[in-house]
């Protein structure tokens, strides 16, 4: 809670999905909300993400921090100087034009944001980097992709390890130094962007987990889905519960006035 007695705000970036092939939607997955809302300890906003709706200015004082969420489309290879292809899937342009600038502004301006699969390799090309349309084509490298059969629970199975930077960001906040995650993308980080720490690899040397170097505020990412079974997951709830904690404090702070968030950069 804020000091003034209600929940800090994070917004999470909506995905367009069609009901019935034939209505248009932004919608976000109810594990998401769960998580933000039962470990992160915060208040769920979805967000149209559609520049013609919202402004990132406006999101920036609307929320306390963001959920970049994963989808299927993927960023636009124009993005980072690539030409598109047929590897390259889908897109979604409208998100680009509001993620991109809302994590650079986020980063400057110190906002908590927390990164998932998709929203991972936006922060990655929103600071310059690039990405690999499709992993599993490259030598030496495993399928990442989602599982195309059985159940929910099958698809969002632990399927590989990701090991940490020993003594770094992310083992001290799990505990550990290798963790088991689950894998549900098929592009991924190919130049990191500026100040992008890899700070997690799986076996085949995939980046899993990074951070901005000498950001002022949180900045964590993961390729891996945190948010599926986060409250008694040993790896997603710490990651969910230190995003509440900084969420709430950058609310706080910007609560107290502009010197308590200048302090607090």
């Amino acid at each position: 809670m804020t000091a003034a007695g209600r929940r800090p705000v994070v917004g999470i970036i909506g995905n367009m999905n069609m009901i019935n092939n034939e209505y248009p939607v932004h919608a976000g997955g109810t594990m998401n909300s769960e998580a933000v809302a039962k470990v992160a300890g915060c208040l769920p906003l979805i967000i149209p993400s559609n520049p013609a709706f919202v402004a990132v200015e406006e999101l920036l004082e609307l929320c306390d921090g963001f959920l970049l969420t994963g989808g299927r489309p993927n960023v636009h290879p124009s993005e980072y100087g690539e030409e598109e292809t047929p590897a390259h899937g889908s897109f979604d342009r409208c998100r680009d034009a509001v993620t991109l600038p809302l994590v650079r502004e986020c980063v400057a301006r110190g906002q908590p944001f927390l990164g998932i699969c998709r929203g991972f390799q936006e922060v990655n090309v929103a600071l310059g980097g690039t990405l690999h349309p499709e992993i599993r084509d490259l030598p030496g490298r495993m399928n990442h992709r989602m599982p195309p059969d059985g159940t929910i629970e099958e698809k969002f199975a632990l399927r590989h390890p990701v090991r940490f930077t020993p003594g770094g960001v992310f083992h001290r906040l799990m505990g550990a130094e290798e963790v088991m995650t689950n894998t549900l993308h098929g592009q991924g980080i190919a130049r990191p962007g500026q100040g992008i720490v890899i700070d997690g690899v799986a076996p085949d040397g995939t980046p899993e987990a990074i951070y901005v170097k000498d950001a002022p505020g949180f900045t964590l990412s993961v390729q891996w889905h945190p948010e599926w079974n986060a409250a008694s997951d040993p790896v997603s709830r710490p990651l969910f519960t230190a995003f509440g904690r900084a969420v709430a404090e950058f609310a706080q702070a910007r609560r107290a006035g502009p010197a308590a968030v200048a302090r607090r950069a």
